[in-house]
């Protein structure tokens, strides 16, 4: 099984390198290096291959969301947003920006391995706390819509507001009483007729009308 390739950008040594220790202790993983700050990072994902980078927001020379949009839109690999610090502005950048993931530093670390492979896997992750925070910055009333409802079908739009509250796909099929698969379909369609980049956007769509 080929490794997947991750380095770690953290202005603190102690986490940066504690962090490549641990992600070294899983088979699935090949650490190919740490960055001091954004910039580092980005200069490393144009010159190697690189699955996946970990990033953390508030770094000297280049921050975290700065480091995302440059690394989504010049190379292939795909920004994970590894932070302490969940403020709202910093989430709704980077998930602009293009982050494939948003986690708080306390998860365990079978959590963050499982969110690594996950965004290898072409998936988006964010953790409940983060789409909360999306809503409470955003001030939004969650049965207000605010999108365009000629775009979607009424099943569409219902989808929609259950992402916007948090749900996986397993939680909506079973309220929907459809299977996972059919809901992946949908939300296939859901992203393609709006044009949005990710699951997550679905979501900032539904509570503000608005792509970007």
């Amino acid at each position: 099984m080929e490794k997947i390739k991750v380095i770690i950008a953290d202005d603190n040594s102690f986490i940066r390198e504690g962090m490549k220790i641990i992600l070294s202790t899983y088979e699935e993983f090949e650490v190919l290096g740490t960055c001091n700050d954004g910039r580092e990072a980005v200069q490393y994902c144009q010159k190697e291959k690189v699955d996946v980078a970990l990033l953390d927001i508030r770094m000297p020379n280049m921050n975290g969301v700065e480091a995302t949009k440059l690394i989504s839109e010049q190379t292939k690999t795909k920004p994970l947003i590894l932070t302490t610090f969940d403020d709202d502005e910093y989430i709704i950048e980077a998930v602009k920006n293009g982050a494939k993931g948003y986690l708080l530093k306390n998860n365990e670390p079978d959590r963050i391995k499982a969110a690594i492979i996950s965004v290898h896997n072409g998936n988006t992750v964010m953790q409940d706390i983060v789409l909360d925070k999306i809503k409470m910055s955003l001030g939004e009333k969650r049965d207000e819509v605010k999108i365009d409802t000629s775009l979607f079908t009424e099943k569409e739009i219902s989808i929609m507001a259950l992402i916007a509250k948090g749900l996986s796909n397993k939680e909506i099929a079973k309220q929907l009483f459809m299977s996972e698969g059919t809901i992946a379909n949908y939300i296939s369609t859901i992203l393609s007729k709006g044009n949005l980049g990710h699951r997550t956007k679905i979501a900032i769509y539904y509570l503000t009308g608005k792509i970007d």
